[in-house]
């Protein structure tokens, strides 16, 4: 048996009962997971400061307006089965009332989206290779993967440990495409994928020739 700290396992119940009722009070929590309302609100404070949750004023009746507490996006992540199963439900259809080359564009879209409002080709011209990598490793991290960036005289390699869509992607081998849209947009070059967790490896790994990169300032 996994011991989790009860402190951990308190702040699981708040965010289930939140994933359960949407909107709560800190009275509805405390009698939900059944602790008195102080502590309840050190454990909502723990969990604002990790952007898990939110909250907002609500008007309820007559009288003062009530505070509720919701999850915010990161905090419905911890929930990750609800998400996949929708996920995979959606995607089924999408291809069972689509064409092929309809749903193919669709993928695209959707792996080149993931690099709206970042720089340009223009912009990223103007940095040197380290400082591209660099920005492959933050925007890796911040789409939630693990992820290790190297180089040598020959290639930079890029390596995932972790995949935030790797479950959807045993199904829909598809969302394989988001990080690769990222990792080109960067080196302004095409990524090749050498191992894949999907086909049992025990991560991702990219390889860009050094010779196909395009960087126009000193690396």
């Amino acid at each position: 048996m996994i011991y989790s700290p009860p402190m951990a396992s308190t702040r699981s119940q708040v965010l289930q009962r939140l994933l359960s009722q949407q909107r709560c009070t800190i009275n509805d929590l405390a009698s939900a997971v059944k602790i008195n309302p102080i502590s309840v609100r050190h454990h909502i404070g723990r969990l604002e400061e990790e952007g898990l949750v939110n909250s907002a004023e609500e008007r309820h009746g007559v009288g003062r307006p009530r505070r509720v507490y919701f999850l915010t996006e990161a905090g419905m992540e911890h929930f990750p089965a609800r998400t996949i199963h929708f996920t995979n439900r959606l995607l089924d259809q999408l291809k069972h009332h689509f064409p092929g080359d309809t749903v193919e564009k669709i993928f695209t879209g959707l792996a080149e989206s993931v690099t709206d409002g970042k720089p340009g080709p223009e912009e990223l011209g103007k940095l040197s290779l380290d400082e591209r990598l660099k920005l492959i490793k933050n925007w890796l991290t911040a789409e939630g993967y693990t992820v290790k960036v190297e180089r040598n005289e020959n290639e930079v390699i890029i390596t995932e440990t972790s995949c935030p869509y790797y479950y959807v992607g045993q199904t829909h081998a598809e969302v394989c495409s988001i990080d690769k849209a990222l990792i080109a947009r960067a080196l302004s070059a095409d990524p090749q994928r050498t191992t894949c967790l999907l086909n049992g490896d025990s991560h991702c790994t990219y390889v860009v020739p050094m010779a196909a990169i395009q960087a126009t300032s000193s690396n």
